[in-house]
């Protein structure tokens, strides 16, 4: 059996990519068949050429997968749509809505505008989350920060967020605790 190179990708569309996943994926799900097959044999009695064969069959399907990721990779990103500016970050799954939540609302120091004195006016919110243990239990612990602005000179004051415990984490520092403990000192109790 003998590996298809790829065409030059570039040059398909999206049709035809559709088509060279499927077909990639057939033969990814037939060479894992025929390598599980070939492995059982090797179970009931250990035979050199058939462990050739299951090494070259492994192989080859490694090649095929990753061969299958990169056409994948052409079709959700096709050259023409990609912004070489752009600072994409993959999106993040909200927190359960079930938890329990507890709203901490921050508010900036100033009464009124650093710049001119004038009085400030609420115009938004930034909302950030980060996930806490409390023994036995879960809840998701708001940081609100409202957002005031200037009347005058429209300048925009806000609280300073609150320090996390991992930059950008969800997670909060009694929960790092309980997975700390949970996997390097409960195993040592026994």
């Amino acid at each position: 059996m003998e590996v298809d190179t790829l065409p030059y990708l570039d040059r398909l569309d999206n049709e035809a990519l559709k088509a060279l996943v499927v077909e990639q994926t057939q033969q990814v799900e037939h060479l894992k068949l025929v390598v599980e097959k070939l492995r059982r044999m090797i179970f009931g009695a250990k035979s050199e050429r058939a462990v050739i064969q299951v090494e070259q069959f492994e192989l080859q399907l490694e090649e095929t997968e990753t061969e299958q990721a990169v056409a994948e990779e052409e079709i959700e990103v096709p050259a023409s749509e990609t912004k070489p500016d752009s600072k994409s970050r993959p999106s993040r799954k909200p927190l359960p809505a079930h938890l329990p939540r507890e709203v901490v609302t921050h508010h900036p120091d100033q009464d009124c505008c650093p710049d001119c004195g004038d009085e400030l006016r609420n115009f938004g919110e930034d909302v950030a989350e980060i996930l806490e243990y409390i023994p036995a239990n879960f809840k998701v612990i708001r940081h609100v920060r409202l957002k005031f602005a200037c009347k005058k000179c429209e300048r925009v004051v806000e609280a300073p967020a609150p320090s996390r415990t991992i930059e950008r984490g969800l997670a909060g520092p009694g929960l790092l605790a309980h997975v700390l403990v949970a996997k390097y000192a409960d195993h040592c109790v026994r």
